[in-house]
């Protein structure tokens, strides 16, 4: 956990305030029981009222610049260890949000949430009570006994024994509670999980009727953290009593101890009085300081899983400026690219390779898991790739700076995805500076207009979180919009016609022809009606292209592209298609 310690530096001036703050409470309390002390001794003992008074006045001002000091240290520990968390949380995010796709993989997304969420929450309050406590505490004990052992020195040994059994105590119950911080993280971590996929995926689990086995799933993990949190309180709990015994026999025992001495000696009663508060003091560091024995190990807990976060690196390095000059026409270029997934023996791409020309759309097909996805989703390097070269404007994609790169393209994903504000600022999401003609006429490519309009609100109408108040295909096509609103050079659109009907589908590919003018564009589909017009098609197989060209040349060439078309239309229309293939093939060698 220390090392987080450095997030501290820019408040080192606060750190270094709150110390002297510190100083002068322990200073200023610690010297009231030796004016308690000097009152009794030589005020009411001797009968010197002036010396009451004169003593007692000292005690008022100490009291009162001891409280300035504990009132400026509590503020400064929690200004510095609220700014500490707002920093390391951000770093956090930071972090994060430029992982590839490799990177989130290793980590569960309900994992990351509680990282940046509970574990960061964790960690500062560790930090706030490190400190407030941790030169207090210390101070307090030291210098108190050093102080009690000068007042009655006949009387130390039983401070000896005052610490030695909270030790013991401590010792105890973090021998115990320890070892149950990690698990219940993990736990912290499942419950998470749990509830974020049935939160996310509430309509298939009333689809199937099966509320009932969720809930059971999630009342087990729950009933687990449960028992172990009901586990580390219980151990926990045990601290208080077992403190107050220990500190109430210490008192006892002074006083017994100090009765007894008054019998021989009365002046001895100022320096007993002392000598108990003193003792007072010791324990209550010690008991401070065993609050912090039980923060700092479960804090460590989430510190590592902070740092854990922190260390893990992008592979993906990107040039902090474009190396070259790209083309002024743009186009796209595999040269035999090969992927595979981290510690997965069988590639997922293999030897592609294809040119992707401006005003042509390229279009990919192929049958689930042949890894049309992830063949375009190494344009925009979400992944690395394994072996082979990927050209964007005669340029490796390796030589590009992140921002070069990522502003040439206009990426559609499979699921469409929205942000909660409003349906104009999640058009305008690439493109900040768009004018509101501009978010109107990509809602019009997109088809979304219609439906937008007919909203109150219109463009300003309230998109909730993740989109969950539009349908499917709305959502499709406002992400459709998003894209077209960048005005790209590369459009990718990764099967992001497959919520729409076929009627909506056509226009809005009809629609899109005069914006793509110019532009690489690549679709990922699975409808053959949605690719059938495309320039080029790549048929992919097992990762490998097996099968290259226009939507007739294919139908006379590969016989994979030949059982996906047969798979989508009757028996008279595929016969009829072949016809028309074959015919065109006449045609182009007549010609």
């Amino acid at each position: 956990m220390f090392r987080l310690f450095r997030y501290l530096k820019p408040y080192w001036w606060q750190v270094l305030v709150l110390v002297a703050a510190t100083g002068f409470q322990v200073y200023m309390t610690l010297r009231l029981p030796a004016l308690m002390a000097e009152i009794i001794n030589d005020g009411i003992v001797k009968e010197d009222v002036g010396m009451i008074w004169m003593v007692g006045g000292k005690m008022i001002l100490f009291a009162i610049i001891s409280a300035i000091g504990a009132l400026v240290s509590s503020y400064f520990s929690s200004y510095v260890g609220a700014k500490f968390s707002q920093d390391l949380r951000a770093d956090v995010f930071k972090k994060i949000i430029f992982y590839n796709m490799t990177e989130m993989k290793s980590f569960s997304t309900a994992s990351l949430i509680t990282r940046t969420t509970n574990d960061v929450t964790q960690v500062r309050q560790t930090v706030t009570m490190i400190l407030s406590m941790m030169l207090r505490a210390p101070l307090f004990c030291v210098i108190s006994f050093v102080m009690a052992v000068q007042t009655a020195p006949d009387m130390s040994w039983i401070i000896a024994i005052g610490v030695v059994s909270i030790l013991a105590t401590i010792i105890l119950i973090m021998s115990l509670v320890i070892p149950k911080f990690r698990l219940f993280q993990k736990l912290v971590d499942k419950t998470t999980l749990l509830t974020r996929e049935n939160l996310t995926g509430l309509r298939v689990i009333r689809a199937f009727n099966n509320q009932k086995v969720e809930k059971k799933k999630f009342m087990r993990t729950n009933e687990e953290l449960t028992r172990l949190l009901i586990y580390v309180d219980r151990i926990l709990e045990l601290q208080n009593p077992f403190i107050n015994i220990i500190f109430n026999g210490t008192t006892l025992l002074c006083a017994w101890i100090g009765i007894s001495l008054l019998t021989k000696d009365f002046a001895y009663l100022g320096n007993m009085v002392a000598f108990a508060q003193y003792v007072g003091h010791v324990m209550m560091s010690f008991l401070m300081l065993s609050i912090l024995f039980v923060m700092i190990p479960r804090a460590n807990v989430s510190a590592e899983r902070i740092n854990e976060v922190l260390k893990t690196s992008s592979k993906i390095h990107w040039k902090k400026e474009t190396n070259g000059t790209p083309d002024k026409v743009p186009s796209i270029e595999f040269k035999n690219v090969d992927f595979n997934y981290p510690d997965a023996e069988e590639k997922v791409i293999s030897g592609v390779s294809f040119v992707a020309k401006a005003g042509e759309t390229t279009a990919f097909v192929g049958s689930t898991g042949s890894g049309k996805s992830t063949l375009i989703n190494l344009v925009p390097r979400f992944y690395e790739t394994t072996a082979g070269d990927i050209l964007v404007n005669g340029i490796s994609i390796k030589e590009y700076a992140q921002n070069d790169l990522i502003g040439r393209i206009g990426y559609v994903p499979q699921r469409g995805i929205l942000f909660s504000g409003t349906i104009k600022s999640n058009i305008k999401f690439g493109a900040p500076r768009a004018t509101d003609a501009e978010i109107k006429h990509a809602a019009e490519v997109a088809q979304a207009d219609g439906f937008i309009s007919r909203l109150p609100e219109k463009y300003n109408a309230h998109i909730s979180q993740g989109g969950t108040n539009v349908s499917g295909g709305q959502k499709q096509r406002l992400s459709i919009a998003r894209a077209i609103c960048k005005k790209p050079e590369i459009y990718i659109f990764d099967d992001s016609f497959s919520a729409l009907d076929m009627k909506t589908d056509a226009k809005l590919r009809e629609a899109l022809k005069p914006e793509t003018v110019g532009a690489v564009v690549l679709i990922v589909a699975q409808r053959v009606s949605t690719i059938k017009d495309a320039d080029q098609i790549v048929v992919l197989d097992g990762g490998k292209v097996v099968g290259k060209g226009n939507h007739f040349e294919l139908l006379n060439t590969c016989s994979v592209y030949q059982d996906i078309v047969k798979s989508q239309l009757s028996d008279k229309e595929f016969k009829d298609e072949m016809t028309l293939a074959k015919t065109k093939r006449k045609e182009v060698k007549n010609a």
